[in-house]
C-alpha cells in the first residue's frame, strides 16, 4: 500500500511513526558524529563528499518563507541533493530540533539549525529508523512531491 492509498486515519499514523524515526535518527546521528548543522557547512559537506550524505533536512519556522536570502539556499541545496540521489526533507520546528540537537554552540550561541545534513559512518541498510525516513521520501517521490514536509510536535 502506498502513502496515496491511506486513508486519514491511517496517513496520521504514517506520519506519526515517520517522526518519531526522524528524531531517533537526528538523537543516533549526533551521538555518532554523523551531522553536519548549518547552511555553509552543509554546502561545504555536499561540495566536498556527497556521496557520504544520506539525509538532509530543510529546517524552517514562521517567517523564514520573508528570509530570501534562505530560500535562494534552500533552492540550492534542494536541486544539488535531487540531482545527486540525497534524500531531501523540510521539517517545520526549529525549537523542537534545538531540543533534540542542542540548540547551542560551544561558545553559547544559537545553532543554524536551518539545514542538516546526516552523513553514513555505519551502513544505512541496517539502521531502521533510517529506512522508515527514506521511505518514506522515496514515496514522496513517487507521487511528486520531491521534498515532504514533516511538523515535529513540541514534548
Amino acid at each position: 500500500m502506498t502513502f496515496e492509498e491511506l486513508t486519514g486515519d491511517q496517513k496520521a499514523e504514517r506520519m506519526d511513526v515517520v517522526r518519531k524515526a526522524l528524531e531517533e535518527v537526528l538523537s543516533s546521528a549526533l551521538a555518532q558524529g554523523c551531522i553536519t548543522v548549518g547552511v555553509y557547512e552543509a554546502a561545504k559537506l555536499l561540495n566536498a563528499d556527497p556521496d557520504n550524505v544520506v539525509l538532509c533536512l530543510l529546517a524552517t519556522d514562521e517567517g523564514d518563507d520573508l528570509d530570501v536570502a534562505l530560500q535562494i539556499h534552500f533552492t540550492l541545496i534542494q536541486a544539488f541533493c535531487c540531482e545527486n540521489d540525497i534524500n531531501i526533507m523540510r521539517v517545520n520546528n526549529m525549537h523542537r530540533l534545538a531540543e533534540i540537537l542542542g540548540g547551542m554552540d560551544g561558545a553559547g550561541e544559537p545553532k543554524d539549525l536551518h539545514c542538516i545534513l546526516i552523513t553514513s559512518q555505519v551502513a544505512p541498510w541496517k539502521d531502521a529508523a533510517l529506512s522508515k525516513v527514506s521511505g518514506f521520501c522515496k514515496e514522496s517521490r513517487y507521487l511528486d512531491q520531491w521534498v515532504p514536509i514533516i511538523n515535529l510536535p513540541e514534548r
